[in-house]
């Protein structure tokens, strides 16, 4: 993105009763932001909500002051810019109509991988949701996806850990700008996180960690990606309304569940019941209902371990397969008498054990 067009940008969303939504809707009628400071004011006024008012605030010189001191911080910091029209942008994030203009990002960030999810929870993670965490990232590492959270204590911080432990690529949504970091206790992550992958923030380097900026930050986590994961959550908390921003965005929403007294899991126990998450038990689940395909190119190849640990019910199966040259789902079903809903978690999480294959037609084999 051009100096130029990027200042203009940046002038815009300082002017006082502009925010995202209305400076696209101004950079869309005039055709850039630059041309949105030197249309015509007859022009101007002829948009669908700009009066009198607006446009004289448009004409306010000090917003390029602000824009260019945030642009001096940006170059001497090495912080790159995505500007909503620009190939670098998140892809999903240029369908909300409210995603930010400009994002600022430190690090690696790399977008070219379609698959991303983000995983939120309370901060105060229990050993369950510890425990959880871990293995959901593990067992989705042979597909590489990205792993986005918000850099926060409690699951946050577990997400972004194990996607390193797991050579993922992790992205941290913060709320401020990137000449700080919140919560301080987390700035020892800050370098092995830049190594490979990095932080994300819509905030200038003027804006402190406030509360309402967590909140914002949000719909940025909900969508850039796929599908949003709660963890673990009380019954109201930040990851509610992540999942329900995922939901407004017609992204898929799963949530972890847990017994009916435990606290941390009343949210998730929730959005399961009013049916606004799938009930997420396994990577499996989550494989099958986003329809990833574990024969993709991009999948990173699956070790084959010597010695693989099956349940009983994978056994069951895996022994008919070996008598078998290939099956069918419906007939492997039938014969090892099991639901077909329940067929489907076990297929695929034998696939992600490097024990069984999918071939075309539905077919299943032993490996």
């Amino acid at each position: 993105m051009l100096h130029t067009e990027l200042l203009h940008a940046l002038a815009l969303l300082k002017v006082d009763g502009i925010g995202d939504v209305v400076a696209k809707k101004l950079i869309t009628h005039c055709g850039s932001a630059q041309d949105v400071f030197q249309s015509k004011k007859k022009a101007l006024l002829a948009i669908d909500g700009v009066g009198e008012i607006l446009y004289k605030k448009l004409q306010e010189k000090n917003v390029f002051q602000l824009a260019e001191k945030e642009l001096l911080f940006v170059e001497k910091e090495n912080i790159s810019i995505s500007y909503y029209l620009d190939q670098n942008y998140p892809e999903r994030l240029k369908h909300c109509i409210d995603g930010p203009v400009v994002l600022f990002q430190s690090g690696n960030i790399n977008f070219e991988n379609r698959r991303m999810i983000n995983i939120v929870g309370t901060r105060q993670i229990t050993p369950y949701g510890t425990e959880f965490t871990k293995k959901l990232i593990a067992d989705l590492a042979p597909l590489n996806p990205i792993i986005v959270s918000g850099f926060a204590y409690g699951v946050d911080i577990v997400a972004h850990q194990t996607a390193m432990e797991n050579n993922l690529q992790t992205i941290g949504v913060l709320a401020h700008g990137l000449n700080q970091i919140y919560p301080k206790m987390h700035k020892k992550y800050m370098a092995k996180m830049e190594q490979n992958g990095g932080f994300m923030t819509e905030f200038w380097s003027t804006s402190n960690p406030d509360r309402e900026n967590f909140i914002k930050r949000n719909r940025i986590v909900a969508g850039m990606c796929e599908a949003t994961i709660v963890i673990e959550s009380a019954e109201k908390g930040g990851s509610l309304i992540t999942a329900n921003l995922a939901n407004d965005y017609n992204r898929d929403v799963f949530a972890v569940p847990g017994r009916i007294t435990d606290k941390f899991s009343q949210g998730c126990n929730n959005l399961i019941k009013t049916q606004r998450a799938h009930l997420l038990n396994s990577a499996a689940d989550l494989i099958y209902i986003l329809n990833w395909d574990l024969s993709d190119k991009k999948v990173k190849p699956i070790q084959k371990q010597l010695f693989v640990s099956l349940t009983e019910e994978e056994q069951k199966i895996y022994d008919y397969l070996l008598t078998k040259e290939q099956e069918v789902m419906d007939i492997i079903a039938l014969d090892c008498d099991f639901p077909i809903f329940k067929i489907s978690s076990l297929l695929l999480n034998m696939e992600l054990k490097g024990v069984i294959r999918p071939l075309p037609g539905k077919l299943f084999e032993a490996v």
